[in-house]
């Protein structure tokens, strides 16, 4: 019999998109394998606490504001103990170790949204210590949670980009009529803004006017010391899910119809009438141009492992425009990432086989230099 891997799944953490990672790393924990995998919750509070021991998934639960969980993280256990201890631990060999010698892990999978996880931290201490990990590494995870280095590295790439701005919040705060009248002097309304680092739409505002536009400077300042603004246009949203190290797949790509004006966190998570149409219902030879380009975001951040790249598709002109590189989509069974691989002949329980094998492989790389094809 083979010998199981131990997986330790993170979650939670201390950003803004702590319920969402509760409700991903619910149907990852939910789906993987037993007979292959030894599966160790380990959750982040919104303190910064690691918990390990007890269910550390419902005690993050139980916790977490049920206003802002998507609608069936809770059906999910209030039970939890809590007696856990640290997740982080030096031994008296100096050694780094996840949890103790005695149990160390595999592979981790770090089902994290946002900062404090998302953006290379996390991968960080994982490359620090020697632990195989799912996704990206630290620079295309750094890059794709910043909205503004990704944006430049896909301008350096040669990749269609909608005009934009980076606004840090000093000079907004300082001179907020200076700020927003030079917004208007290179961008027209609407406009999109956002915090550079955050996902899942959290602190981002469509602006109209400049009352609104204000509006939306305050709410994105609240989440990041630099905004990007966008120009914004009359667009289908389109995606598509990546897979792989060297060799990157790309499943069909589908397309978000927000229920709201446009694909907010309340559209996405509260609402619940959204629709998501997947194949996406466009021409052949524009799905080919999707998939192309997202393997061309990927490689120019130099991503591994997975991510759901964003587009938007001016209604008007009909040209593509890349939006963004999300390296730790939303990961439910019925999220946009799992259902175009669904879609594309992968189920959700080969997918989370394959993202292992392709964290195991990219360790080989660098503990032996060698390339190994994951199966």
């Amino acid at each position: 019999m083979t010998q199981k891997l131990r997986v330790g799944v993170l979650f939670g953490g201390q950003s803004g998109e702590h319920e969402v990672s509760l409700v991903s790393a619910s149907a990852v924990i939910e789906n993987l394998d037993r007979d292959k995998y030894d599966v160790v919750p380990i959750g982040i509070t919104k303190a910064g606490r690691w918990l390990v021991g007890g269910n550390a998934l419902a005690a993050l639960i139980e916790a977490a504001n049920p206003a802002l969980l998507p609608a069936g993280a809770g059906n999910q256990p209030a039970a939890a103990t809590r007696d856990n201890t640290t997740a982080l631990a030096l031994t008296h060999h100096s050694e780094f170790w996840l949890l103790t010698p005695e149990a160390s892990l595999d592979v981790l999978f770090p089902v994290l949204h946002g900062p404090m996880g998302e953006d290379g931290t996390v991968q960080g201490l994982m490359e620090l210590a020697g632990v195989a990990y799912v996704g990206c590494g630290v620079l295309a995870s750094a890059v794709g949670m910043d909205k503004a280095m990704m944006k430049a590295a896909f301008a350096a790439a040669g990749l269609p980009l909608v005009p934009w701005l980076l606004v840090r919040r000093v000079n907004w705060q300082r001179a907020p009529e200076h700020t927003a009248s030079q917004i208007e002097a290179q961008l027209r309304y609407p406009m999109f803004v956002k915090p550079a680092n955050m996902g899942s739409s959290v602190g981002i505002s469509k602006a109209t006017d400049r009352a609104s536009l204000e509006r939306g400077l305050a709410e994105a300042a609240r989440y990041d010391r630099r905004i990007v603004v966008e120009q914004g246009i009359n667009a289908r949203e389109i995606e598509i899910s990546v897979l792989g190290n060297d060799e990157v797949a790309a499943s069909v790509p589908g397309e978000i119809i927000p229920s709201n004006e446009w694909y907010d966190y309340e559209a996405k998570y509260l609402g619940g009438e959204s629709k998501i149409v997947i194949p996406a219902e466009i021409a052949p030879a524009l799905a080919e141009q999707v998939s192309a380009l997202a393997i061309q975001a990927f490689k120019a951040i130099d991503g591994a492992g997975l991510a759901r790249v964003d587009f938007l598709l001016d209604r008007d002109s009909d040209a593509l425009y890349l939006n963004e590189v999300n390296t730790m989509p939303g990961f439910t069974s019925v999220s946009m990432y799992a259902k175009m691989w669904q879609a594309t002949g992968l189920s959700y329980a080969a997918l989370l086989d394959r993202l292992i094998a392709l964290a195991i492989e990219r360790q080989g790389e660098k503990t032996d230099g060698t390339s190994q094809k994951a199966e």
